[in-house]
């Protein structure tokens, strides 16, 4: 049987929740694939999911709406119904990849910053010692 995906998935390991009845239910979820127009869904434990929910994907900040594609046993498809498209999907926009080597620069600053000190508070105790 062929793929019939419009758009290439990839494979993750994201804590999700899906949310229906007006946000008054949620449920955990696994996001184990994702691509740019679904995500493919893993429960816990065999849930009823209406066809009409909203992804949250906490580690991404995001929250998407979406139509259950297909249910089988603990696991569903979803087709996303906006056009955002969801995190992982797509190579990083250039805004998140500049915020990203910031924060690694700012890390990287601070650990020099810790070396140094650890290598005067070295040079310190050499000197008292001696």
């Amino acid at each position: 049987m062929g793929e019939r995906r419009g758009s290439t998935r990839r494979r993750s390991f994201l804590k999700g929740c899906i949310y229906f009845n007006g946000r008054l239910t949620a449920v955990d979820c696994l996001v184990r694939d994702l691509s740019s127009i679904g995500a493919r869904l893993i429960f816990s434990e065999a849930v009823v999911v209406p066809d009409v929910v909203e992804l949250a994907i906490s580690q991404k900040k995001r929250t998407l709406p979406a139509h259950v594609q297909w249910r089988r046993g603990q696991e569903a498809g979803v087709v996303f119904t906006s056009r955002e498209v969801p995190p992982q999907a797509a190579p990083a926009a250039l805004g998140d990849l500049a915020e990203r080597v910031e924060n690694l620069e700012q890390e990287i600053a601070a650990l020099r910053g810790l070396v140094r000190r650890l290598q005067n508070e070295l040079a310190r105790d050499s000197i008292e010692a001696a």
